[in-house]
C-alpha cells in the first residue's frame, strides 16, 4: 500500500471527528511515512507496520467517543460512546446490538411509565386540591404526592442504571480495544498507542 492510499483511507475513516483532531491524527501518521522514508524504508513497509488504516480509524474514532463520554456525561456523548463501541467490530454488532435494542427498549418503556405515573400523580394531587369533597382531599393529596415521589425515585434509579450501562459499554470498548492491539504489527514504533501492551 502506498502512502497516498494509506492516508486517503485513514482520512475517510476519520470522517465525523472534529477537524482539528482529524488534522492532528493525519499529520502524525504522515510523519511516520516521512521518518520511515528518511530511514530508507519503503512506503509499503511503513504502511504494513502501521496496520490497516480502516481499523486504525475505527479504533481512533472509538477512543474519541469513549473520551467524550468520560468528559461530558450527557445523552449525546453516551450515544457516541455506544456507537463507538459497536463500531469496533462487525461480530460485536451482531452480538451486542440485539441485546442493546432489548435493554434500551425496556428502559424506554420504564421511562414512559415513570412520566405517565408522575403526570397521574399530579392529576390526583390537583383533583384533591380542587375537589369539593373535604373527606377525600387528604387522600388525593397524599396519594398524588406518593405517586409523584415514587415516579421521581424510579426515574432516578433508571438514570443510575443508564449511566452504569454506558460505563459498562465504555469498559467493554476499552477492553476490546486492548485486545485488538496485538493485531497491529509489533515492529518498533514511536507511537505509544501502536506499541504492544
Amino acid at each position: 500500500m502506498t502512502r497516498d492510499d494509506f492516508m486517503t483511507r485513514l482520512r475517510g475513516g476519520l470522517a465525523g471527528l472534529p477537524a482539528q483532531a482529524q488534522a492532528d491524527i493525519v499529520a502524525d501518521y504522515d510523519t511516520h511515512f516521512t521518518e520511515g522514508a528518511a530511514a530508507g524504508r519503503s512506503e509499503s513497509d511503513i504502511a504494513a507496520a502501521l496496520g490497516d488504516p480502516d481499523r486504525l480509524a475505527r479504533e481512533l474514532r472509538a477512543e474519541a467517543g469513549l473520551k467524550r463520554w468520560e468528559a461530558e456525561r450527557n445523552p449525546e456523548a453516551a450515544a457516541a460512546a455506544v456507537f463507538a463501541v459497536l463500531g469496533l467490530g462487525a461480530i460485536d454488532v451482531l452480538v451486542l446490538l440485539p441485546i442493546l435494542i432489548g435493554v434500551v427498549s425496556v428502559m424506554c418503556a420504564i421511562a414512559i411509565m415513570v412520566i405517565v405515573c408522575f403526570v397521574g400523580g399530579a392529576i390526583a394531587l390537583a383533583i384533591g386540591v380542587f375537589s369539593g369533597n373535604v373527606a377525600s382531599i387528604g387522600a388525593h393529596i397524599l396519594g398524588g404526592l406518593g405517586v409523584m415521589a415514587a415516579s421521581v425515585f424510579a426515574g432516578s434509579v433508571l438514570t443510575l442504571v443508564t449511566i452504569a450501562l454506558v460505563n459498562a459499554l465504555v469498559w467493554y470498548g476499552r477492553l476490546h480495544y486492548r485486545l485488538l492491539k496485538p493485531a497491529i504489527d509489533p515492529k518498533p514504533t514511536t507511537r505509544p498507542e501502536l506499541a504492544l501492551p
